[in-house]
């Protein structure tokens, strides 16, 4: 993928990286994508685990490949097992990182949705579903901001920036289908044009 950090984690480091998944899993509204700009403070900012590069290309990567778009959780882990040693503390990276935002979202997810169930006449439950939409935009915003900003952040990307602002305002306001989308910005870039 990219270049490799030479990295040494302690068994406490480890654990830290567990529990910030643990944590980060509680504000997984809507996936886990928009908790990104999250661990990209925690591994690239301020543990250095990570590089920007790693980040993006981890989640590039996941996003392109078919199945859940939890896949980036993976590779983020898996580069710091490989950042820290090689592949068995990849597999280990993995492991935490998968544990750790699947165990608390999934628990909670399941009591949730059978709560809700059996009260979804109560006025609290519809106004909280109501509620969270404009977090989840908000957070899916936030982490677009994020990968935008590290990958084209000149002008000189603005064609980039252009199918992006026409591809949002097309979603918005019609009813085409997100696959009409991609195969059209897939063809755009077949042809060298972004």
């Amino acid at each position: 993928m990219t270049a490799t950090l030479s990295l040494s984690l302690s068994a406490a480091d480890w654990l830290a990286f567990f529990l910030h998944y643990l944590s980060l899993s509680l504000l997984a509204v809507g996936g886990a994508i928009p908790t990104a700009p999250d661990m990209h403070r925690f591994l690239v900012e301020n543990n250095h685990w990570l590089t920007d590069a790693q980040f993006n290309a981890s989640i590039a990567i996941a996003q392109a490949a078919p199945g859940p778009n939890v896949l980036f959780i993976a590779l983020l882990g898996w580069n710091v097992g490989l950042n820290a040693g090689g592949a068995l503390t990849g597999l280990l990276g993995v492991f935490l990182s998968m544990a750790g935002i699947l165990i608390p979202s999934t628990l909670l997810t399941y009591n949730a949705a059978q709560w809700g169930q059996r009260n979804r006449g109560l006025r609290a439950v519809r106004a909280f579903k109501q509620g969270m939409a404009p977090i989840v935009v908000a957070l899916i915003m936030s982490t677009s901001w994020i990968l935008a900003s590290a990958s084209a952040s000149s002008l000189t990307q603005w064609p980039l920036w252009l199918l992006s602002l026409v591809t949002t305002i097309i979603c918005w306001r019609m009813r085409l289908h997100i696959l009409w989308l991609l195969g059209a910005g897939a063809a755009l870039g077949w042809f060298g044009w972004v």
